[in-house]
């Protein structure tokens, strides 16, 4: 089992998250981990953000090399950001391409920005995420800007724990 640690976070998924949210590095704190997830929280006052992360259980594709592939959900209460889910790919997908996500036997479709190639955005946060914790299985397929497809397998053992744990952590109901 693949797991996030504070010496991972600190860098590469750390970064990530942080520059997304345009937030000041600060003091990030592990929660805990549930199950296959882990949840933070960083920095004080209107700048606090509060996320869980996990990391795909399997990764399919015909790529020859591809960066780090998890998904986010994040609280940053400051700024009215409520469960926000944000999958980043490893590479950067092919804009307007499709990019869906499917949760058990329901399939949500993703956008794509260009200020953040490599992230996929849900327009419906909160339908996402009642799926994801109801759910037992996610998969994420999506298309490199090279045409590249690729399907994520996402445990979602430990969503709802780490969830709850973050809305703690912000203060989010």
């Amino acid at each position: 089992m693949i797991k996030f640690s504070m010496k991972f976070c600190g860098g590469l998924l750390f970064g990530a998250v942080m520059t997304i949210l345009t937030l000041p590095a600060a003091a990030e704190t592990l929660i805990g981990q549930f199950g296959d997830w882990d949840a933070f929280q960083d920095g004080e006052g209107g700048e606090k953000v509060c996320y869980m992360a996990s990391l795909p259980k399997s990764e399919k594709g015909d790529y020859s090399s591809r960066g780090q592939t998890y998904l986010t959900i994040v609280h940053r209460p400051g700024a009215q950001m409520t469960g926000v889910v944000r999958i980043t790919a490893g590479y950067a997908y092919k804009q307007g391409g499709d990019v869906t996500v499917k949760i058990d036997d329901k399939t949500f479709p993703l956008y794509t920005h260009p200020d953040t190639p490599d992230a996929a955005w849900s327009r419906e946060d909160a339908t996402v995420r009642k799926a994801m914790i109801a759910g037992r299985t996610m998969v994420v397929k999506g298309t490199s800007g090279r045409g590249t497809v690729t399907t994520d397998t996402y445990s979602l053992s430990g969503v709802t724990a780490a969830y709850n744990a973050i809305s703690k952590a912000c203060g989010v109901k």
